[in-house]
């Protein structure tokens, strides 16, 4: 490959990166222009709806769409019935083999205990039994070599559920974090349009899965929860155990404080969304800073042979040329 070539592959390729960063910065800004449209949309909705008067109420009736108290508390109670363990999991092996430990990782992975649960246990005894029978027979080790392979194969199957169920956790976390400072702003945008907290967390939860994935299915089991007749605390408790830091448990804290005595909310949602986008912002120039030292090392394994080639190659060559020359004298 000559220098030409070369230096047409590296502009290449500069370009091709160019390019993919230019379609991720586009990604986010059409996902902010339909996240504020959805915005505008539900508040217009939100005002017609508002604007309508009803003149001739009928007693017994209800508008089309509403669930009545009975309906409530029944989806309530499916809730919580599914929200609380079997008995089979309080058992010793069930115990052994499901921890209270991994029943917090599959809470926070956002999996039900009951129907998860059954499945990690089965898992988890199905490759303990398997995978040491499978090594045996596919490496017939000898003597002591069996019982390392054997051990090894057990505690591979044992701890292999963990690590998937510990990883889809992880980033189940990292995506609550990743919503959290759209969810202030859009809390703090309700807030300011004269609804309540109830009304706020209800909008949230219906009427932005598609930006909120995370959050809003857990603000819809929150109110679920509370409709059923627990308190705002015990309701959202569940939601403060998924952040990956404390900044889902302070915005928790503050929505059980505002629920509990009353006050303004907008002006502390307003100063914690400030705090998280320099927080965001720290941990950006954090990540560019490491993705700086590792680029040296690609940089170091990759460009400089190429520009040493192209740089001190015609002097090589010349140097080369020169003294077969001499030598054929």
């Amino acid at each position: 490959m000559t220098a030409d070539q070369l230096w047409i592959a590296s502009l290449a390729l500069a370009a091709l990166g160019l390019l993919v960063l230019a379609g991720r910065l586009l990604l986010r800004l059409h996902r902010a222009e339909r996240t504020e449209q959805r915005v505008v949309q539900l508040l217009r909705q939100r005002e017609t709806a508002a604007a309508v008067i009803q003149p001739f109420p009928m007693p017994g009736l209800q508008p089309l769409g509403t669930a009545t108290p009975q309906t409530d508390q029944d989806a309530a109670q499916q809730v919580l019935e599914r929200l609380k363990p079997p008995a089979w999991l309080e058992t010793g092996l069930a115990k052994a083999l499901f921890a209270q430990e991994d029943r917090k990782l599959m809470e926070q992975a956002g999996i039900e205990i009951g129907r998860g649960g059954l499945i990690f246990v089965a898992s988890r005894t199905a490759l303990c039994l398997l995978l040491p029978v499978l090594v045996l027979l596919v490496l017939q080790p000898q003597g002591m070599k069996a019982m390392f392979y054997a051990f090894a194969a057990f505690s591979l199957g044992l701890m292999l559920p963990k690590w998937i169920l510990r990883s889809k956790a992880t980033n189940r976390r990292k995506q609550v974090v990743e919503e959290l400072p759209l969810f202030v702003d859009l809390l703090r945008l309700l807030q300011g349009v004269g609804l309540s907290i109830d009304q706020s967390l209800h909008i949230l939860a219906t009427e932005f899965g598609s930006v909120l994935r995370v959050l809003s299915a857990e603000l819809g089991l929150a109110n679920r929860l509370y409709s059923s007749g627990r308190t705002r605390e015990q309701s959202l408790q569940r939601l403060a155990m998924l952040g990956a830091d404390d900044d889902m448990s302070a915005v928790v804290n503050l929505l059980v404080q505002v629920d509990r005595h009353g006050g303004a909310v907008q002006e502390p949602l307003r100063e914690f969304s400030l705090r998280l986008r320099e927080k965001r912002q720290a941990n950006f120039k954090e990540k560019i800073g490491t993705i700086t030292v590792k680029m040296t090392g690609v940089m170091v394994l990759t460009l400089l042979p190429a520009l040493i080639v192209i740089t001190a190659g015609p002097g090589f060559t010349a140097v080369i040329r020169s003294l077969s020359s001499i030598g054929g004298r």
